[in-house]
């Protein structure tokens, strides 16, 4: 244990219930390579896993209460419930029991923090900030809810002043963090489980973006309408970026070539930068323009940041090409809302102009289904034939009446071109059917689907 962390003085062992999370995982291997002796459980067992075991981290399988024996402290998921075994144990025992968003919170403390919010793009714009601050040779702690493909994790310590991480607006995860530098890319109504209304989400927002200090800076994108509502109410410095003649920073000249995207940032003093980002959609300009305030703000000079967004090659599951199967395409993407599903159609549309447009997509969570069926259907219909998943429940239980058929019911495409696929038998063989030579196959959802076509691929792909 190192003499800096004081915040932890106390703390020698970490057990986390959850911990092949996406927002787990990335903390996991931090605390582990902060000297911090780590533990965890995870009824699944994947490449996450194995990662952290190869990294010295305890993995068990199975949760029972014994496994948090000697802990100093016990973190837990959002997908764990309040039964469970460790969890319990911890508490009967007085051994402190805290969120993911409470450590990621401490850790936050000891660095300079730079917090991703928003309802779209987190992952991208965090993982972007990241990859420029250590092309900077800044050294960054960067910790993601996805896997940057050049690092193949989600989490990199690095001994330099800096924190990017994602700030989470479920279950108000965000408010536990106190950055530096805060951003805001998009405010949509969203997790309508955890907050009453949009207004009540936009309140959220409001209370994050003041929790930076009176030196600090808040970065809101000058598009989206909602923030831009809640800017007024923001008692912190900020400035925007956009496409928005009002914004600060303005996003000009952009072009796209196959999967490039070019685009010319226009300063607050006149200066014009150009970049090349290797990422396809109009989306992924705004992520990239956020990065390159944030780094322009913290004094990075414009060529190192035009270095790292060419070199940046993307974050797993965000357009990310998984293979060829008999002349058809495949991609994955994580989008699990109506707005994520049409700028990731919207951008394969304009790549593959003239190639038919396949969307595999499976819903996640009933509550969002509910609640978005028609939106889903809208954003769907941009893709020329849809081929419909069950829903993947993952912290839920089932609503009466809510099943992917609402999705469908809504889509207006013929029967032969907006297909359910029910039951989870032999997917990747009855994906593959809906499909022919030459389509452009986008999967989407943030349930297993991507298990299910990294299946497809490795038994039928070249």
């Amino acid at each position: 244990m190192t003499g800096s962390l004081t915040t932890f003085r106390h703390v020698r062992r970490v057990h986390m219930v959850g911990i092949g999370g996406a927002g787990m995982c990335g903390i996991a291997e931090v605390l582990s390579s902060m000297g911090f002796e780590v533990s965890g459980s995870d009824l699944a067992r994947s490449d996450v896993t194995d990662r952290l075991k190869s990294l010295g981290i305890r993995v068990f399988h199975e949760h029972t209460g014994d496994q948090a024996e000697g802990a100093d402290v016990v973190v837990f998921s959002s997908a764990v419930r309040p039964e469970n075994a460790e969890v319990r144990y911890a508490r009967e025992h007085h051994i402190p029991t805290i969120p993911r968003s409470e450590m990621l919170g401490e850790l936050m403390r000891l660095k300079r923090g730079i917090a991703v919010s928003g309802t779209h793009g987190k992952t991208t714009t965090t993982s972007i900030i990241g990859s420029i601050f250590a092309h900077a040779n800044l050294s960054p702690t960067v910790i993601v809810g996805g896997k940057v493909r050049a690092l193949g994790t989600g989490a990199s310590t690095g001994g330099g002043e800096f924190l990017v991480a994602e700030a989470d607006e479920f279950d108000r995860s965000f408010l536990r963090l106190s950055p530096t530098l805060a951003v805001i890319t998009t405010i949509e109504a969203e997790h309508l489980d955890t907050y009453l209304d949009l207004e009540n989400i936009k309140d959220a927002f409001v209370e994050f973006a003041n929790k930076v200090p009176f030196y600090g800076l808040v970065v809101a994108c000058a598009d989206d309408p909602h923030t831009m509502e809640i800017l007024p109410r923001i008692k912190r410095p900020s400035l925007t970026y956009g496409r928005s003649e009002s914004a600060a920073f303005r996003v000009i000249d952009e072009k796209y070539s196959g999967l490039s995207s070019l685009f010319t940032l226009k300063t607050p003093e006149g200066e014009s930068i150009d970049f090349t980002l290797q990422i396809p959609g109009r989306h992924n300009v705004l992520n990239a323009a956020a990065s390159a305030v944030i780094a322009l703000e913290t004094g990075i000079s414009p060529h190192l940041i035009q270095e790292a967004l060419q070199s940046f090659s993307g974050v797993h599951r965000r357009f990310e090409r998984k293979g060829e199967v008999k002349g058809a395409l495949f991609f994955d993407d994580y989008a699990h809302h109506p707005t994520e599903v049409r700028v990731t159609l919207e951008a394969a549309r304009r790549c593959w102009p003239n190639r038919q447009l396949v969307a595999v997509f499976q819903p996640h969570l009933y509550s969002r289904t509910r609640d978005f069926a028609a939106e889903f259907a809208s954003s769907l219909s941009l893709a020329d034939k849809v081929v419909l998943l069950d829903i993947y429940p993952a912290r839920e239980r089932p609503i009466e009446g809510v099943t992917s058929k609402l999705i469908l019911e809504s889509l207006p495409l013929s029967k032969d071109k907006a297909i359910h696929l029910e039951g989870n038998e032999n997917l990747d063989t009855r994906i593959l059917r809906e499909v022919a030579g030459g389509d452009i196959v986008i999967a989407m959802g943030a349930g297993s689907i991507t298990n299910h076509i990294d299946k497809l691929i490795r038994e039928h792909g070249v």
